[in-house]
């Protein structure tokens, strides 16, 4: 499992043997079922994911009590609620398992001991949180000016496996809009 973690890593740094044996020693494998709760809202997120397999999001409640999908993670790449994981603050949302996953998890702790022991880690644990950053900003940007119908197409562009993956009240509710806006735009699009 730790293959995938590593190739992404060499691909933009270069890892000596001690920091191959660190990631493998830090980096935890687990397997979780669909539709579980991995991390819950109002509390500290324990463990920065990265996702071997599978598909994850994260969600919050509204005001009215619906759920809100803020992020949708498609393999591989890392997860968790980052403000909240950095800062070991309760967080305002929750991690759900879409579909059965293949996780490698880390605990900030041991992150911080990887990329104290590891200048190359660092340089890619930096590397991921700017990345992060700038898909958040790129994310409220395309929010804010782009169409739904627009954005509905830049997410099957970018991401095509995602609606076969992914329950479609999910990508419309992370797409800004609700299921059945969702589901006009794609009867429009196959006429």
């Amino acid at each position: 499992m730790h293959e995938s973690l590593l190739n992404i890593i060499q691909s933009k740094v270069k890892l000596s043997e001690k920091d191959i044996a660190l990631c493998t020693e830090y980096f935890e494998p687990v397997i979780f079922p669909k539709n579980r709760v991995i991390e819950e809202e109002g509390k500290i997120p324990q463990y920065l994911y990265f996702v071997v397999s599978g598909y994850l999001r994260l969600f919050s409640y509204n005001e009215n009590g619906d759920e809100i999908t803020t992020h949708i993670n498609c393999p591989p790449g890392f997860i968790t609620s980052y403000f909240n994981f950095i800062n070991q603050t309760k967080a305002n949302e929750n991690l759900e398992c879409i579909t059965q996953c293949e996780l490698l998890r880390i605990t900030k702790n041991n992150l911080d001991l990887l990329t104290a022991s590891s200048e190359a880690i660092k340089d890619f644990s930096i590397l991921v949180f700017q990345q992060s950053i700038a898909y958040n900003e790129n994310r409220s940007k395309e929010l804010a000016t782009l169409t739904a119908e627009q954005r509905y197409l830049k997410l099957i562009d970018n991401y095509p496996h995602i609606i076969h993956n992914v329950p479609l009240q999910y990508i419309a509710s992370y797409l800004g809009m609700n299921a059945k806006s969702l589901s006009r735009i794609r009867k429009q699009m196959i006429k």
